[in-house]
């Protein structure tokens, strides 16, 4: 029997069993996990509805480099029509999901009113935590979008441009202090990106301020960054940022951020620039569920990843709480999203012509941060890399994880003659009032 011959009895059997429509599958979100669940579901015999208030899929694990200046928002972006142009059981909604009826099988749009499903995907990823002191964000601002990060490198080149003009030396050190808070591989890869930016892409630029005499550094409240990593890693890491210059500060807990102002405590640090990459909170609409959420919204899901009371709802992603058999949640990275949305796509398959559910096992294909031009840190299996050869793997891996040849090619292109020249392509302002 042809394979499309099953595929036309697989889809009759679904049509049937689903009242004489093939059965509805919305996802929320088209990130990595959303934008998995789809293509896992392209020979499926449903249709499916993907929402995102953003027409766009972002490569988030670099978006710390259109803050710095390496990347353009282009480079990382691709739009989600494009990349599901070629599937034609997807419809792409341009709204967003604001809460969800599990009674009655709606989601709630922001614009379109409710829309119904037999299947549901969440997987709307998450945003900043300031840990209940949200008064924060607006003098430590997080970045999780592209509009994050152009204002992060909005801010810090004007810091860089007021310091020219700055009337005393005292002033002049607090426009270049960058205060990085939260020591995890955003704040890692951003305290060694500024300070690449000061000691390299600006250098001899300016006449009265020495851009190469900024201070950056990065705040961590547990005993060593990057603590997801073995202690060897987490130390290589940290003495390859102090080699870069980056002060690196650890057992310290953030306890005020006022404007300009980092409290320690009794210690005040003045800064021109303050980023928060201390926690994350998963999207606010898991909490329409019903359902018991944990300290950061986040869902628990059984190993099929779905709900347990509701199992044609699946939660995948930075939005879903799966436990390890060592028991410890899953990690929220890239890789996690994108092993759960394939399976979601495929379970969501198997239990529409009537197989059971899979349980999920994550397959861990390693773990690695950059840190700067050289300088990187990673574990493959039980083999630890530093330094270049770390370095080479996370420039190879993430170029080959990229949504879209173009993106590829712009983003290996961009890396190389910055590595060549030392200057960011796209380290412009492009604000118009920078007063």
């Amino acid at each position: 029997m042809t394979a499309g011959l099953i595929a036309g009895i697989t889809g009759l059997k679904a049509f049937a069993a689903n009242g004489g429509r093939k059965p509805r599958v919305v996802i929320i979100g088209g990130g990595f996990a959303g934008l998995n669940a789809a293509k896992a579901l392209r020979k499926s015999p449903v249709e499916i509805t993907l929402i995102d208030r953003r027409n766009h899929h972002l490569f988030q694990p670099l978006l710390y480099q259109v803050a710095t200046g390496s990347l353009a928002p282009s480079d990382i972006a691709v739009p989600i029509r494009e990349l599901l142009k070629s599937q034609k059981n997807v419809k792409v909604l341009l709204d967003e999901a604001v809460s969800i009826d599990l009674a009655a099988k709606t989601v709630e749009l922001k614009t379109r009113g409710s829309l119904g499903y037999d299947y549901l995907v969440l997987a709307a990823g998450a945003s900043h935590s300031y840990f209940g002191k949200d008064e924060w964000a607006e003098f430590a601002p997080g970045m999780k979008t592209v509009e994050d990060a152009l204002a992060i490198r909005e801010k810090v080149l004007l810091a860089f441009e007021r310091s020219e003009e700055a009337g005393t030396p005292e002033e002049r050190r607090a426009l270049k202090t960058f205060i990085i808070v939260g020591g995890g591989p955003t704040g890692v890869e951003l305290a060694g990106g500024l300070m690449e930016v000061a000691r390299e892409s600006l250098a001899g630029e300016f006449r009265t301020s020495d851009p190469s005499e900024a201070r950056v550094l990065l705040i961590e409240a547990l005993p060593r960054i990057l603590p997801m990593f073995p202690e060897e890693l987490s130390q290589s890491a940290r003495s390859q940022l102090e080699a870069m210059g980056v002060e690196v500060i650890n057992n310290k807990m953030v306890t005020l951020i006022e404007e300009g102002v980092v409290h320690l405590g009794e210690e005040t640090i003045k800064a021109g620039t303050i980023i928060w990459s201390a926690g994350v909170a998963a999207n606010p609409i898991g909490r329409t569920l019903g359902v018991p959420v944990g300290r950061g919204g986040h869902v628990s899901i059984t190993e099929t990843l779905n709900l347990a009371e509701n199992p044609e709802v699946f939660v995948i992603g930075d939005m879903s709480s799966l436990m390890q058999a060592d028991g410890r949640p899953l990690p929220g990275i890239a890789p996690v999203a994108m092993q759960q949305g394939d399976w979601a796509g495929k379970n969501i398959a198997r239990v529409v012509t009537g197989e059971a559910p899979l349980p999920f096992a994550y397959k861990n294909q390693g773990s690695m941060a950059t840190i700067g031009k050289n300088k990187a840190i990673a574990q493959i299996g039980d083999r630890q890399f530093t330094g270049f050869s770390a370095w080479m793997m996370w420039n190879a891996v993430h170029v080959g994880k990229m949504a879209g040849f173009r993106n590829r090619i712009a983003v290996a292109y961009r890396w190389l003659t910055t590595y060549l020249t030392g200057r960011r392509p796209s380290a412009l302002i492009e604000a118009d009032d920078i007063h």
